[in-house]
This record gives C-alpha cells, sequence and structure tokens, in this order.
C-alpha cells in the first residue's frame, strides 16, 4: 500500500479498539470497514501502515480466536 492509498483508507473510518483493551493504553490494535476490506492498525501509530483483510479472514480470525478463549 501507498501513501495515497493509506490515506485514502482511513478518511471517514471509525476505528474500534477491543473491549479487552485497557483504559491506560498500551498494545492494541484499531479495526474499521471500508465496505469492501477490514482495516486494521496499531492504536499507538494512527498515521502508520493499514493492514486490508477480506471480511471473509477477518471472519475467520475472530471465529477462531473466540474458540480459543477460556470461558
Amino acid at each position: 500500500m501507498n501513501a495515497a492509498e493509506s490515506l485514502t483508507v482511513r478518511s471517514g473510518l471509525v476505528w474500534f479498539k477491543s473491549s479487552y483493551s485497557g483504559t491506560e493504553g498500551g498494545d492494541c490494535v484499531e479495526v474499521a470497514d471500508s465496505g469492501t476490506a477490514i482495516c486494521v492498525r496499531d492504536s499507538k501509530t494512527t498515521a502508520g501502515p493499514v493492514l486490508l483483510v477480506s471480511h471473509e479472514a477477518w471472519s475467520g480470525l475472530v471465529t477462531l480466536a473466540s474458540s480459543e478463549l477460556p470461558a
């Protein structure tokens, strides 16, 4: 992704942090739905690179992670 694509991806997106994130910051990612892909970024470096994944890939990751969480 080049810088122009990166800026386009960020504009107008609503970013969400995990509910497991603490209020004091730390290591966390944020996600946003661009409509065509799920965007993932480092919450500490919001102007940094953005990873784009398909909705299908994101759904698979969430399903896998949910099944690995303790009850």
